[in-house]
C-alpha cells in the first residue's frame, strides 16, 4: 500500500477538515453535506442540521417540513457521502472497510456505528473502530523506520487547547510492546503561547531521545511559533498537518489485515491486557486455542469455540500477559454436569471482555448430537488476570 491519500471536498484544496453538517433544500429533498452545506445553510431555502454526531447519541428526532428523521440515519447519509467522496478522484467507490476514528471511545458510541452498519450496507467485519492515541500508533509505525527508531511525539493543538502523545516501543519484548502517554496542559493567553510551548517541548523531552515530532491542529497554522519552532527542530524530524487520523486509520485497516507479520502491539487504554488461551487437541496435536489477544479492543473482541470435554469436567483457561513468557493456568469446573461417558459432553465456550482487563465466560452445555441432550445448563464466571 502507498501512503494514503486524502480527499478534500473543496477542489485543488489542502482543506482537509468536513464539517459534520448536513443541509436539506426544502420541497426538493436533495441534501447537502460539508463545507457545502455550511455555506449554503444561510439561504431560507435551505435546512440546516449540525452536531450530527451529539445528536445520534442522543437519539434525537429531528423534524423537517413535517417528515421525522432520526438523527442516526442523516448520520449514516453523511458517511455515505463520505464513502463516495474517494470515487471523485478516480478510485473505486466499493467500501471495503470502514475505520472511524474518534478523540475518545466509549461503549456508547462504538455502539451507535455498529448499529449504523445495515444502513452503510456493510458487516461488522469490515469496521474497526479507533480512538486518536490508535491512529498516531499506526501511523508513526507505518513511516520509514529511521522516523520512528527513538520515541515519537505528537502535538496537538486547537485554538485554547494544547496536549501531547508520547509513543514509547519495548525493545526487550516480541512483539515489541508499544505505549502512548498523554498530557493535557493548561490553557495560555495567545501572546504567551511561543514561549510556553518552547518550555513544555524542553520539560517533555527531557530523559528522551526523539526521533521525530508532529504537529496536528488549526492551532500550529498561525504565525504565533519562532522560538518554540527553533527549539523543537532541534535534531530531530518534525511535520506538520491535519491528515494524520485519517492516514492513520488508513494504516490501521491494512495493519490489521496482515496482522501475523506487524512486529508490534499496542497497548492502550482501550486495549485487552492479556491473551486468554485454551489447549486442545486438534486431530491428535496439542495446540493453543487463542480466544481473546491482547491489545486487541476490548469493545471490539469476542472469542467462541466448541470443544469435547473428558470425564473430568473442567476446563483450564491459559492466561497470559504481552510481556512475559509465562503463563497462568485457571480451571473452571463444571458443577452439577449431567454424569456422562468420556467424550460424551460438548461444550461452546464464549468469552466477552466486559473491559481491558476483565473478560466473561460463558460456558453452555449442548449435549452430544442424538445420544446426550443438552441439560441447557449454562456458567458464567468473569476472569481477570
Amino acid at each position: 500500500m502507498k501512503e494514503p491519500e486524502t480527499a478534500s471536498t473543496i477542489a485543488g484544496s489542502m482543506v482537509y477538515q468536513i464539517p459534520l453538517v448536513l443541509a436539506r433544500r426544502k420541497n426538493m429533498g436533495m441534501w447537502y453535506y460539508g463545507d457545502e452545506a455550511r455555506k449554503m445553510s444561510k439561504s431560507a431555502e435551505l435546512v440546516c442540521i449540525d452536531n450530527l454526531l451529539k445528536r445520534a447519541m442522543s437519539k434525537e428526532k429531528i423534524v423537517i417540513e413535517d417528515e421525522v428523521f432520526m438523527a442516526e440515519d442523516l448520520l449514516a447519509l453523511f458517511i455515505k457521502k463520505l464513502i463516495a467522496l474517494p470515487s471523485k478522484m478516480g478510485n473505486p467507490s466499493v467500501c471495503d472497510k470502514l475505520v472511524i476514528c474518534l478523540k475518545q471511545l466509549t461503549k456508547e458510541n462504538v455502539k451507535l456505528f455498529v448499529g449504523l452498519l445495515p444502513k452503510l450496507g456493510l458487516n461488522s467485519k469490515q469496521l474497526m473502530i479507533i480512538d486518536h492515541k490508535e491512529s498516531f500508533y499506526y501511523y508513526a509505525l507505518n513511516q520509514e523506520k529511521a522516523l520512528w527508531l527513538h520515541d515519537v511525539f505528537l502535538f496537538e493543538k486547537d485554538r485554547d487547547n494544547l496536549s501531547s502523545m508520547g509513543l514509547r516501543r519495548d525493545i526487550r519484548t516480541t512483539p515489541q510492546v508499544v505505549s502512548i502517554d498523554e498530557i493535557v496542559y493548561d490553557a495560555m493567553k495567545e501572546d504567551d503561547w511561543d514561549s510556553y510551548f518552547s518550555e513544555i517541548i524542553k520539560d517533555t523531552f527531557k530523559n528522551h531521545a526523539v526521533s521525530t515530532v508532529y504537529l496536528v491542529g488549526d492551532g500550529f497554522s498561525q504565525s504565533w511559533m519562532k522560538q518554540s519552532l527553533t527549539v523543537l527542530c532541534s535534531g530531530r524530524r518534525v511535520f506538520m498537518g491535519n491528515n494524520l487520523f485519517s492516514k492513520g486509520a488508513c494504516y490501521a485497516a491494512r495493519t490489521r489485515d496482515n496482522e501475523d507479520s506487524w512486529p508490534f502491539v499496542y497497548m492502550g487504554e482501550n486495549e485487552m491486557k492479556f491473551n486468554l488461551s485454551l489447549k486442545v487437541k486438534d486431530r491428535g496435536n496439542l495446540s493453543f486455542y487463542n480466544l481473546i489477544s491482547a491489545g486487541t479492543n476490548w469493545f471490539e473482541a469476542k472469542g467462541e469455540c466448541e470443544v469435547i470435554v473428558g470425564d473430568s469436567y473442567e476446563v483450564d483457561f491459559w492466561k497470559q500477559l504481552p510481556k512475559s513468557r509465562e503463563a497462568k493456568i485457571e480451571t473452571l469446573e463444571l458443577t452439577d454436569m449431567p454424569v456422562r461417558p468420556d467424550r460424551a459432553t460438548r461444550i461452546r465456550i464464549t468469552a466477552t471482555p466486559v473491559s481491558d482487563d476483565k473478560i466473561d465466560i460463558e460456558i453452555k452445555d449442548l449435549g452430544f448430537g442424538e445420544i446426550f441432550r443438552s441439560s441447557g445448563k449454562v456458567w458464567h464466571y468473569e476472569m481477570t488476570m
